[in-house]
């Protein structure tokens, strides 16, 4: 008997240093409802979701028991709150129907009461009703306030934010966002709220595209992390975020190794499933970038399977891949089905991207026009410049060089300034193809070296090739008649690249490619690309 309170002591004081493995071994045995409620948190943090859950229960019907109904609706709401996130919905409803009887059954004024609120706001968020759903957060947090519960009062102030910036009022949403976010990494909310309030905001910021914020924030997540090595339930979404955080950074190599770890070692719980597609979906971006396509290929089909949607990585994997026709099926099947602003404009990029590449430059001009919408209604930095990018290219595409250069002279800017180089050193590519059309070709060589730079220095090999043909210039050699354009696509086609290959990389149409093939033949005698590849090795232009 003395032995089991003595184990019961060690495995609150553990509990208390966050050693989450020792808590629950020695709290494994445990009756009292209040040590049930530690080992349930316990096992949360290790990822033991099932565990986790069974405990609760337990401490639930202890609490009944014991006519605690206050203590006993907040172990039905957790219970609830889990089978939510593992996608169980009705049973959830029914753990959150339990703790509203007992409250209601007794007219409790209690702190409760504003927790099962919570699947009423969430329930208006997922329905797009945000103002309902930021009314009810703000009621949910006055009850929090009462009562002085500062894990609801964050949760509150969260789910507010997220409301605000959803409306379109980003300023205000952000600074209750950042609130939120100070009181987490003060120390001051229970572990499970500080890990769900952390991989939620850093969340949101990637999906608002608030990239500085995302980095301040994953930092922070980071330590918390480190503070507590054998905790499981939030480590792989801290590894997605610092992965997401590394790729833009252009830590490719790093970026790639943090995806991989989350299916190494962290595979338990509802938040570790959910990490594993978006580590997934990491590593086919990285691949991609890279020029290894079929890992590629293989990391979005992974991604797919954990129920991630991937795109629009794999439309921009086909294209890169040269079957144009499955990249624009694909990007305009994933844009159609979204409707949410922040959703849209994160394919609307994409989706400009390819339809320039089929020279659909209509469709292209038209989501740029809603790109730049949601940038000026969101006021981000990131989307700004995404924005920049395919307005450049919108009007480089469609023959207007001049404004070209404005937009992407802008975009390089802001790009550089959040430091992204993949993103900056291709913004300079179409810069310097303006350049280009403008007849500054000395200008238009910086760019696309300092391009082959940053390509060459991330190992980004599809680009690189590129920017390598794009800027081979060599005055000694003689031209034969041809143009610096001709001269480009005539290397191409000794590379061995198709018509619209040639037409992706150098930006043109399909049309102009063909045309530019017709002088080539013309120019130098020949009828075919085999001769004209012939001629171009033997006369050394490549």
């Amino acid at each position: 008997m003395e032995g089991g309170r003595d184990e019961l002591v060690r495995g609150r004081e553990s509990y208390l240093r966050r050693a989450w493995a020792d808590a629950y071994e020695s709290l494994s045995h445990a009756d009292a409802a209040a040590d049930l409620e530690l080992l349930a948190r316990s096992a949360y943090m290790l990822g033991r979701d099932d565990d986790y859950r069974s405990a609760l229960e337990r401490a639930y019907h202890a609490y009944v028991d014991a006519g605690d109904s206050p203590h006993a609706a907040g172990c039905a709401w957790w219970v609830g709150h889990n089978l939510l996130f593992h996608g169980e919905s009705a049973p959830a409803r029914g753990w959150f129907a339990r703790g509203q009887r007992l409250l209601e059954r007794e007219e409790l004024d209690c702190v409760e009461r504003g927790y099962l609120l919570i699947p009423v706001l969430l329930e208006h968020s997922f329905s797009g009703d945000y103002e309902a759903a930021y009314a009810i957060a703000a009621e949910a947090g006055a009850i929090g306030e009462r009562f002085g519960d500062r894990d609801l009062v964050a949760i509150a102030l969260m789910e507010q934010g997220h409301a605000l910036v959803k409306q379109g009022r980003t300023e205000e949403g952000l600074r209750l966002v950042d609130k939120t976010m100070v009181a987490v990494t003060a120390g001051e909310l229970s572990s499970i709220v500080a890990g769900i309030v952390y991989c939620n905001t850093i969340a949101f910021c990637r999906d608002a595209y608030e990239l500085k914020r995302a980095r301040e924030w994953t930092g922070a997540l980071t330590r918390w992390c480190e503070q507590q090595p054998d905790m499981v339930a939030h480590q792989g979404l801290c590894l997605v975020h610092r992965a997401e955080i590394m790729t833009m950074g252009g830590l490719w190599r790093d970026a790639l190794e943090e995806a991989r770890r989350v299916g190494e070692r962290f595979t338990q719980g509802a938040l570790n499933e959910r990490a594993l597609g978006h580590a997934a979906y990491r590593q086919g971006e990285v691949y991609r970038l890279q020029g290894d396509f079929g890992a590629a290929d293989a990391a979005y089909r992974e991604a797919s399977r954990f129920g991630l949607e991937p795109q629009p990585g794999l439309a921009l994997l086909r294209m890169a891949q040269g079957n144009g026709n499955a990249a624009a099926a694909a990007i305009r099947r994933a844009l159609s089905e979204t409707t949410q602003p922040l959703k849209r404009a994160a394919l609307l990029p994409a989706y400009a991207e390819i339809m320039l590449a089929v020279d659909d430059v209509d469709a292209a001009r038209t989501a740029s026009t809603e790109l730049e919408k949601f940038a000026k209604r969101q006021g981000s930095d990131v989307l700004g410049a995404l924005s920049a990018q395919a307005r450049g290219a919108v009007a480089l595409k469609g023959g207007d060089p001049g404004a070209a250069l404005v937009a992407l002279r802008h975009a390089w800017r802001a790009w550089h300034d959040l430091q992204a180089p993949y993103e900056a050193a291709r913004a300079r590519v179409l810069a310097g193809l303006a350049c280009r059309a403008l007849g500054d070709e000395d200008t238009a060589l910086l760019e696309l070296e300092a391009a082959r730079e940053v390509f060459a220095h991330l190992e980004a090999q599809p680009d690189l090739a590129a920017v390598e043909t794009l800027a081979r210039v060599d005055t000694r050699r003689a031209t034969h008649g041809l143009t610096q354009r001709e001269l480009e696509v005539l290397r191409l086609v000794a590379a061995g690249k198709s018509n619209h290959a040639i037409a992706v990389d150098l930006f043109l149409s399909d049309h102009t490619v063909r045309r530019h093939l017709q002088n080539i033949f013309r120019k130098v005698g020949v009828s075919s690309r085999a001769g004209a590849t012939a001629f171009a090795f033997e006369h050394d232009l490549v």
